[in-house]
């Protein structure tokens, strides 16, 4: 039997046992079992390998997490040593490990300043799970337990539990788990392009925003806890904020006593060209998420750091914290955590997106913009979304059930590239790690499948 039909007939084995036994997030299982995963086998920089040897550019760095580029040979070591010292142990009891003490302090430098204590989950759906519960818990011991409805945004992600996936605002998320439960409440996202049409933007943020003190008002201030929001939208379609807006929401926080939530999940640890999505749109959380590029995605790990305001009503509340989890600040995710940490400050990767990945990255896909099928390309740092619309004068979006969106992504796949498709949103964010020919080649790989989905779609290019 020849190399590659052995390839083939391993590929088809892996199919098979998957379509048995392996139900997989986020999917039609029936039509995935039908067709026959992808199975990914290998991976090094920016590119990883499916297992009939299948080259692609991982241009979502996996799950926007793998900031640091696949085959770092220090987060294996690193993982390595934990595991040979102390492979597990638990931080409840009064009882900690090195790796986590050093990692929330770690963590207490990085952040903006007052956001010092640091809550450790596996997750940034757990950790957004754990802020909504220290939320509630903190206006408790605050005398005002009344206070309980938590306010997001429509095209909010924040997670698949039952309460992180009540905040969020992707509804196709709700039906089938019969959500949001009772508490949460959404308002308006700020969506200039497809939402604010004629509208100038700064007018517009400020309108959207404006939104949140409306809805307040509606509930009363003394019922709502909190405003949860990412400072960019992810999974929800990378719709970035107009300047207006963050500082009208900020006052409105201020003045009705509204806990602000900033889910930095996917923004954290330099995505914006920041240390912190909060640092670039100038935001000053009450308690802030983050995960996935806290270890690029070698470890599951994620966390929850409070600011002044919550954490010391946490420290002080002379009673015992009943909230946790069997891996919380478990010691292999943290010391891979602290090396990833290390590897991004020595090579200065966050000034790199700021000051040289970042911008040509976003000049480049700029460039994009002039294809018949792009209405929009917005994007910040290592952060960039194409709008596919069906006419770009006219401003006109193509009909829900042409899907056109998946239409490209395949076309992606097929070419070499991983691109999400966010509805007809192409969404790209490589590892900090991508060099300028690597981003020509993004480009130019994305202008060929634009031009694969437009003939699909019997429209012209050219």
């Amino acid at each position: 039997m020849s190399s590659k039909a052995a390839t083939h007939n391993q590929t088809k084995h892996w199919q098979a046992l998957d379509a048995a036994h392996h139900v997989h997030p986020f999917t039609e299982t029936k039509a995935l079992n039908a067709k026959g995963v992808r199975v990914i086998t290998k991976a090094d920089g920016i590119y990883i390998w499916d297992s009939e040897g299948n080259r692609l550019i991982d241009g979502m760095s996996g799950l926007w997490c793998v900031n640091v580029g696949y085959g770092r040979q220090e987060l294996a070591d690193a993982a390595r040593d934990a595991m040979q010292q102390l492979p597990y142990y638990n931080t409840f009891f009064q009882t900690t490990n090195p790796h986590a003490t050093e990692l929330a302090a770690k963590l207490a430098g990085l952040l903006p300043a007052g956001l010092d204590r640091i809550f450790f989950a596996n997750s940034g759906s757990e950790a957004n799970d754990t802020a909504l519960k220290l939320i509630r818990y903190y206006w408790n011991l605050q005398g005002k337990p009344q206070k309980k409805i938590h306010i997001s945004r429509e095209y909010a992600y924040h997670g698949v539990t039952m309460a992180a996936a009540s905040l969020s605002g992707l509804t196709p998320m709700h039906p089938q788990w019969d959500l949001p439960l009772a508490g949460f409440v959404k308002v308006p996202t700020v969506y200039w392009y497809g939402f604010g049409e004629g509208k100038d933007p700064d007018a517009y943020g400020l309108e959207v925003a404006r939104k949140l003190e409306e809805k307040i008002l509606e509930l009363g201030a003394d019922r709502v806890a909190s405003f949860s929001a990412e400072p960019v939208h992810g999974a929800g379609g990378l719709m970035f904020p107009p300047d207006s807006y963050w500082p009208e929401i900020q006052r409105i926080c201020k003045k009705y006593d509204v806990l602000l939530h900033v889910d930095e999940v996917i923004t954290g640890f330099g995505r914006t060209g920041q240390w912190f999505g909060s640092q670039t749109f100038g935001i000053s959380p009450d308690i802030m998420t983050l995960a996935k590029g806290i270890s690029s995605g070698y470890q599951p790990i994620s966390a929850v750091a409070l600011g002044q305001r919550v954490g010391s009503a946490l420290a002080e509340a002379n009673e015992e914290l009943v909230h946790g989890f069997t891996w919380s600040g478990h010691p292999v995710a943290c010391a891979v955590s602290l090396k990833n940490l290390e590897i991004i400050e020595r090579e200065n990767l966050v000034g790199r997106v700021h000051d040289d990945i970042g911008p040509y990255f976003q000049a480049k896909i700029r460039g994009l913009a002039a294809h018949p099928l792009v209405g929009e390309v917005r994007g910040i740092g290592l952060l960039g979304a194409i709008e596919l619309v069906k006419d770009k004068t006219a401003r006109t979006f193509f009909p829900k059930e042409l899907d056109v969106g998946t239409q490209c992504r395949n076309h992606c796949f097929s070419n070499g590239l991983v691109m999400r498709a966010i509805r007809d949103t192409m969404v790209v964010a490589p590892p900090f790690v991508v060099t300028h020919e690597q981003v020509d080649e993004i480009v130019r790989l994305a202008w060929r499948c634009f031009d694969l989905t437009a003939k699909d779609l019997g429209m012209q290019t050219s």
